[in-house]
């Protein structure tokens, strides 16, 4: 606030306090020259005060010079002293009273310019705090926008880490489920192991009466080739080709024998490499169980190729014994009606192949 502000404020003061214009020109006019220093003017007067005609400021400003001129004129009253002596004495000690006023109006001069210096201090100092406290508040908001951001997140990260919790709990499940079907396919692949080795236990013991059975057929077909090959040459170079013929028989059989423990040595490696993870387990069951039918069939297709040759052997073998009867010498014409019976035919020996075909084989029921 400057002063001219506060000379204002003092007037309407005055103004509410006295009714008579000519007494609020005077004390404005008192108010301007001792409180501020200022040498009141009829236009000063009339421009603060605002009130009757032109001529009243001028007027109460004549009248204040005038009271101010005689109450700051002294008069020594003594009886002893003349007159112009008393004069004289009171004009002094009316330029003392003038000096000591000007150099109370210059102190007092000095006292307001410090007075603004810290008025202007103080209003330099409330802007600063009023500026402080606008950037206060602006960070305040700041911090209350801050502030309800972080609720927000906070919120949102309640949300995740209940979806995240929730997730976790199915995760969990889940596991316990897998758990518990990995113990119930690990007990299957233990049924499926044990199976596996009774069916292959079974086969195993098969093919060993197949080969006994094979053996004994063999050394039959040996004997009756012998006693054949007496008969003729022709007949003997059939049965040296027959023989051949079982021969490579007999050793195909006996590759596809090791072909298919070789296969079972595979299948064991590969169970036990399926051991190791849940997922190959069932891949590599499904690969066993499909090898296990592919042996099944070529075992089938075997022993339909082993009924067939052993049909083939019983025609060569009819063949062989009608070509017998041919070779036998015609009977005498007086042996018409012979006194003995022909002797009954003896039955041949199964032939290997035949003896082969016999096999029962059981298939292991498909999983």
């Amino acid at each position: 606030m400057n002063i001219e502000s506060e000379i204002r404020e003092a007037i309407d003061a005055l103004r509410d306090t006295t009714a008579n214009t000519q007494e609020l020109y005077r004390e404005a006019c008192a108010l301007l020259f001792f409180r501020y220093g200022i040498t009141p003017t009829a236009n000063k007067l009339y421009q603060f005060v605002r009130k009757g005609s032109m001529s009243a400021p001028a007027e109460a400003l004549g009248r204040f010079w005038e009271e101010l001129r005689e109450k700051s004129r002294v008069r020594i009253e003594h009886p002893d002293l003349p007159d112009p002596l008393k004069t004289a004495a009171g004009e002094l000690v009316g330029r003392l009273w003038n000096d000591a006023q000007a150099a109370a109006h210059e102190n007092l001069s000095i006292f307001r310019w410090e007075a603004d210096a810290r008025v202007a201090a103080a209003d330099a100092a409330t802007r600063r705090v009023e500026h402080d406290w606008q950037a206060a508040n602006d960070e305040l908001e700041h911090l209350h926008k801050a502030i309800d951001q972080a609720s927000e997140r906070n919120l949102s990260l309640e949300r995740a880490v209940a979806a995240e919790r929730a997730e976790k709990e199915a995760l969990a499940r889940e596991l316990s489920a897998a758990q518990q079907q990995h113990q119930a396919h690990e007990a299957q692949l233990s049924m499926a192991r044990k199976d596996f080795a009774s069916e292959l236990e079974k086969l195993r013991d098969a093919l060993r009466r197949a080969a006994d059975r094979y053996e004994a057929a063999e050394k039959r077909a040996l004997l009756e080739i012998d006693r054949e090959r007496t008969t003729t040459a022709k007949v003997q170079n059939e049965l040296a080709q027959l023989r051949q013929a079982n021969v490579d028989l007999v050793q195909r059989q006996r590759d596809e024998l090791s072909a298919l423990q070789r296969e079972l040595g595979s299948v064991r490696q590969a169970l036990g490499a399926a051991e190791g993870s849940l997922n190959k387990m069932k891949e590599v069951a499904g690969q066993h169980i499909a090898q296990i039918d592919a042996m099944q069939g070529q075992l089938s297709q075997r022993t339909t190729e082993v009924a067939l040759l052993r049909r083939e052997l019983e025609l060569r073998n009819e063949k062989i014994r009608t070509m017998a009867q041919q070779m036998l010498p015609a009977p005498e014409s007086g042996d018409a009606h012979p006194s003995t019976k022909p002797k009954a035919r003896k039955r041949k020996p199964l032939s290997p192949v035949a003896a082969a075909g016999a096999v029962t084989t059981t298939h292991p029921k498909a999983r």
